[in-house]
């Protein structure tokens, strides 16, 4: 995929971002070795504005759907309060096998839950509401992960959406990835039920909150 910013700007912004520290920095170096796919984590920017809408919105409960090797995870319960609780969802044994091992490693990961298997089945299951909703799973499922978000948000709280500009693929859609990541796009914009931000950080986040 082209990069929606440049890779000179990219830097800068990271040269510009507090590093979490030396357990993030190992966790990017395991997922590297291990999985060959370090692009599919959050990294520092993306992982410290989830941290900080976590600490604005004083919520204490956290969904994330789609876990991976779990940077994005801690960085967000690092932000909740000793008696918060954060779930995340997967379906992938070996990804949250790297992810536990590093929990279990901060003084936060007590406070994270996996829940192993198709995400859409354990939202049907959950009971809201949660503060903060972070959707960075596959993207076939996305309209429905997001319908079903809105059910659990609470009524101050916020969902983000990674990867809704797809290295420019919704600008003119292709693929099947393209077409569903522009039609959660579409989906949210047309939803009257909430207010809606399309920002340009990295690939894109769309944030959302219920209408006053």
């Amino acid at each position: 995929m082209p990069d929606i910013v440049s890779g000179a700007i990219e830097k800068y912004a990271l040269e510009h971002t507090k590093s979490p520290g030396q357990l993030f920095e190992e966790l990017v170096k395991a997922t590297r070795e291990m999985t060959g796919s370090a692009g599919m984590m959050s990294g520092p920017t993306v992982g410290w504005l989830l941290n900080m809408l976590v600490f604005a919105t004083g919520t204490k409960r956290v969904l994330e759907i789609g876990t991976f090797t779990g940077y994005s995870a801690l960085m967000m319960a690092s932000a909740l309060p000793e008696d918060g609780r954060l779930v995340t969802c997967d379906v992938d044994p070996e990804a949250t096998g790297i992810a536990k091992s590093f929990w279990a490693r901060s003084p936060h990961g007590y406070k994270i839950e996996l829940k192993l298997g198709p995400a859409l089945d354990t939202l049907k299951a959950l009971k809201g509401p949660f503060g903060l909703i972070f959707i960075d799973a596959d993207k076939e499922n996305y309209p429905g992960y997001y319908r079903r978000a809105v059910d659990l948000l609470d009524e101050r709280g916020v969902i983000v959406v990674d990867n809704v500009l797809w290295g420019g693929g919704v600008l003119h859609p292709k693929t099947a990835s393209d077409r569903v990541i522009a039609e959660l796009a579409d989906i949210v914009q047309a939803d009257v039920r909430v207010e809606n931000v399309l920002l340009t950080v990295r690939d894109g986040l769309m944030v959302v909150r219920k209408k006053g």
